[in-house]
This record gives structure tokens, C-alpha cells and sequence, in this order.
């Protein structure tokens, strides 16, 4: 078998996998948000140029497949909690029509995922005032995103031990579809399609 060449072609991309699978590895155990910040950091501790840097999705990629060679009974375990948890609440905030999006859908959790979920309504204190008026402590956090799919608010709090990360949109971002890291539309599932997904429908 002819030996590889090492054009400059393949030596971009042989960094560019690396630093993806370095900056995988801290999202999934720093709890690291930020792809960009993940992927400059990576960069660092490899000891290479912060250029040609991987692209989201390479990261989600890799991330991807960091989690399904490293997870273990304590993710099969948090996963679900996490699903028990989510459907908590979606029938709590059914006047808000939540929907439930990112880990616990597609299953690939890890020990810093979070429940999310996204809610409708004409106003953020809106919501504040439901969760109060049901003893449910919350608290702020950063909306850190822009334009016209950013969250009005974003609202944090635990439901049996299990974070939840609520997303609070107007009526009209509903219909406007929202992306995740990699670029890729974001699925969400209202609380019949995610019974369903877990075959608790009868």
C-alpha cells in the first residue's frame, strides 16, 4: 500500500480533526458552551496556530463520537432522568406550549447536559410569574445569542435534581425554525411526540 503523502492539504486536515476531537473532549468535560472559545483552547493545548480552525459541525461530529466511545451506565442512567425529568416539564408549562429540544431527544448526554426547553408567550415575566405562582425557584441567565431566533430570556432551574434550561420565545418565533451549533436545524418534539419517542403513548 503506497504510504500517505503529507501534502499541506492533508496536514490542515489532520490538524483541524485533532483540534476538533481536543475541543470535543473539553465540552464534554469542562461543560465548555462556546464552540469558538472550545476550539481556540484546543488549539492552545495542542500547541498549534489558531487558524484553519474546524467548523461546528466538525465539532458536533466529534463530539458525537467522543460521547458514543465514552458513555458509560451513568449516561444510559442521567439520560433518564433527564427524559423523566423533561416530561415534568412539559406538562407544567402546557399554557406556554413547550417544546423539549437538544439531548434528551437525540440521546447523547453527558454529566453537564441539561433539560431544554423552549416556551411561547407574550411575555418572559409571564413565565416568571407562572413558576413563582407554582414554587418553582429560577434564576437568569446571559442570553449570549443574536437576531431573530434569540430567546427573549433564559430561565434556569431543576426539576427532581435534573438542571433545566428554559428558553422563552415570542408567539411569533414559533414558527421560525432555530439552528444548533453545526448549523443544522434544531428539533424540538411538543410533549405527544416526545411520549411518543419514548413509546409511552398507548
Amino acid at each position: 500500500m503506497p504510504a500517505r503523502s503529507n501534502t499541506p492539504d492533508t496536514v490542515v486536515g489532520d490538524l483541524r480533526r485533532s483540534i476538533a476531537h481536543q475541543a470535543a473532549r473539553l465540552i464534554a468535560e469542562e461543560g465548555i458552551e462556546d464552540y469558538a472559545f472550545a476550539k481556540r483552547k484546543a488549539a492552545r493545548q495542542l500547541g498549534v496556530p489558531e487558524r484553519d480552525l474546524p467548523s461546528n459541525a466538525e465539532i458536533e461530529g466529534a463530539l458525537r463520537e467522543w460521547r458514543t466511545i465514552f458513555s458509560d451506565e451513568d449516561d444510559a442512567e442521567r439520560l433518564q432522568q433527564m427524559r423523566a425529568a423533561a416530561l415534568v416539564v412539559l406538562r407544567l408549562l402546557t399554557p406556554f406550549r413547550p417544546y423539549v429540544t437538544g439531548a434528551v431527544i437525540d440521546g447523547m448526554v453527558d454529566a453537564f447536559s441539561e433539560v431544554e426547553v423552549e416556551v411561547y408567550a407574550d411575555s418572559a415575566k409571564d413565565v416568571e410569574i407562572y413558576l413563582l405562582g407554582r414554587d418553582v425557584p429560577y434564576e437568569h441567565q446571559e442570553v449570549r445569542s443574536t437576531g431573530h431566533d434569540a430567546p427573549e430570556a433564559i430561565l434556569v432551574f431543576e426539576c427532581d435534581e435534573v438542571p433545566v434550561k428554559l428558553y422563552v420565545h415570542n408567539h411569533v418565533a414559533e414558527r421560525t425554525p432555530r439552528r444548533n451549533h453545526a448549523g443544522a436545524i434544531q428539533e424540538k418534539l411538543r410533549l405527544d411526540a416526545f411520549e411518543a419517542l419514548l413509546g409511552l403513548q398507548k
